[in-house]
């Protein structure tokens, strides 16, 4: 076993056995900024993409529903908006809610702006590298995607596309190997651990999820597809941006169908070296991103995790590789429950991703949750997958659903397993679980008992391990962060709040639901209902 067993344990049980160093106080004042500062670098103004054809969201949320109008692939204006829905700063957070961030929400300095995607802590620590070749729109080279400007700024000049290629190695997918256009996705370890710790390593993984899922659910709306590549040589990649792998991992490239390249030559697939790799050493980006900090903490435990990940980091898995540590299915008999089939209006997937928020604290039982919205919100988390290499068709089931219903029309209240196959509920725990759910929450911004249901995504963290080694903890938890962008996205099409919480014992859970001895590992908890009508708020964009 490999260390990565060793912090998935201490990850499950830290609600009972703190994670060291467990007197850490976050510098606050002293926080590192949400994004990369390379200073005197050539920005270039990216389109909003408001000209786009609506399309449905529901189209990404239930991928057997069939995806958009198929399309020849990316062009600037799609790409630009897909950067902007996801990662780009939309909003400003002014509501009225129970977050311990209210109070300096109205100071500028302490502004919240919002985002389509989900992120830890709201912290937002992936930042987004563009290596665009010759087939794009700008001059072949890497560019930094800018979320507060909207903007790439260029850190290198130069077509470095072919050696991108060669970092995923001669057995990556194919449709890896046929483009010149990447996004790569980086971490910067700190800007979660400042307020994480040790922890921050497991929160960053889910940041890495939510952020692929967000692109796969728009890209499909749009008749696109993206799936990441999650193994490849990281330490040569992190030298093509000039940064430092303890600081900054490389966790993700994903390949992007370009409107044009589909004639690309596929030498790179062949026997031997990509003939477009010039013999020398690589180029490197030079620019330096400039911290804000000034005291940065190195924990040893994210060192730990960064180095155990990197350490056959090109080793790919091969496909089925992940099959042993699959979801379980559900038994048959017991006290079944059934749903609706799911359904999903037709709303525009840009709307959903503008309009997604914690509802922390707003949450209101007078009006329950109807067994069609259960039931759709629980088929589009099922049905989530991060793809790649080791799940290419995106068919392996690697997460259980189970459901604490409260306040759920026609259903009585109980913690359920759901059955995706027969789409149905079955009884695991009869009676009210407001009050279990209440005391293994750490925090004071949700009412649980108030939400309609608690949705409790479970992985077989430890099975994911077995099968494909330390690097699987990425996919593991990143499905799980996956399956909580699946989420907020299916409660903000059918117009229910929600919210996804990482601080709770998680053991309680293992215990609640009798999961002991299956590897099951709770990640998440994920409230789900009706918000309070008429919330207050501040209209900033009419101001």
């Amino acid at each position: 076993m490999g260390y990565a067993h060793e912090y998935a344990d201490a990850v499950l049980h830290r609600g009972r056995v703190p994670m060291e160093p467990a007197d850490f106080v976050p510098d606050w004042p002293d926080g590192p900024r949400r994004g990369k500062f390379y200073p005197g670098v050539e920005s270039y103004a990216l389109p909003d993409g408001d000209d786009l054809a609506d399309a449905p969201a529901r189209a990404g949320l239930l991928p057997r529903s069939g995806g958009g109008p198929a399309v020849a692939g990316f062009t600037l204006p799609l790409l630009s908006a897909m950067l902007k829905d996801s990662y780009g700063l939309t909003g400003r957070r002014l509501g009225i809610q129970a977050n311990s961030d209210l109070s300096g929400l109205p100071s500028y300095t302490h502004a919240n702006w919002s985002r389509g995607t989900a992120g830890g802590g709201g912290l937002y620590p992936v930042g987004v590298y563009w290596a665009s070749g010759p087939s794009g729109p700008l001059t072949p080279g890497i560019h930094y995607y800018d979320v507060q400007q909207h903007a790439v700024q260029r850190l290198l000049t130069g077509d470095v596309t072919a050696r991108v290629r060669e970092t995923l190695g001669q057995d990556a997918p194919a449709e890896a190997l046929e483009t010149d256009q990447y996004l790569i996705l980086g971490v910067k370890y700190w800007q979660t651990a400042f307020k994480y710790n040790s922890f921050g390593y497991h929160v960053v993984c889910t940041d890495v999820g939510t952020l692929v899922q967000t692109w796969r659910i728009w890209a499909a709306a749009h008749g696109l597809r993206t799936a990441p590549v999650l193994w490849f040589d990281e330490p040569r990649l992190n030298g093509l941006l000039g940064t430092v792998g303890e600081e900054e991992g490389v966790f993700a490239v994903v390949p992007l169908q370009w409107d044009g390249n589909g004639d690309l030559s596929r030498a790179a697939v062949g026997e031997g070296p990509d003939p477009a790799v010039a013999e020398g050493p690589d180029p490197a980006v030079r620019h330096r991103d400039v911290e804000r900090s000034r005291t940065v903490i190195e924990f040893p435990t994210v060192l730990a995790m960064h180095a155990a990940t990197v350490a056959g980091a090109a080793d790919r898995p091969a496909p089925g590789a992940l099959a042993p540590a699959a979801a379980r299915p559900v038994p048959a008999g017991g006290t079944r429950v059934p749903l609706p089939a799911p359904a999903f209006p037709e709303v525009p997937v840009r709307r959903v991703l503008r309009s997604r928020r914690s509802s922390f604290g707003r949450f209101d039982a007078a009006v329950p949750v109807t067994p069609g919205q259960l039931s759709s919100v629980l088929a589009a988390c099922a049905a989530t997958s991060l793809g790649g290499e080791a799940d290419p068709d995106g068919t392996l089931r690697q997460v259980r659903l189970y459901a604490f219903v409260n306040h759920v029309r026609d259903i009585a209240p109980g913690a359920y397993v759901y059955d995706p196959d027969a789409g149905d509920l079955a009884l695991v725990v009869p009676g009210p679980q407001g009050a279990f759910l209440q005391e293994n929450y750490f925090l004071a911004n949700y009412n649980l008992e108030q939400a309609g249901v608690v949705l409790v995504p479970t992985v077989r963290t430890k099975a994911v391990l077995d099968a494909v080694g330390d690097r699987g903890y990425r996919l593991a938890v990143g499905t799980a962060g996956a399956v909580a962008q699946t989420f907020y996205l299916a409660a903000s099409a059918l117009s229910l709040g929600a919210g996804v919480a990482l601080g709770f014992d998680n053991v309680s859970f293992v215990e609640k639901l009798g999961l002991e001895g299956t590897t099951e590992a709770p990640l998440l908890i994920m409230p789900l209902g009706n918000e309070r009508p008429r919330p207050a708020d501040f209209r900033h964009e009419i101001a």
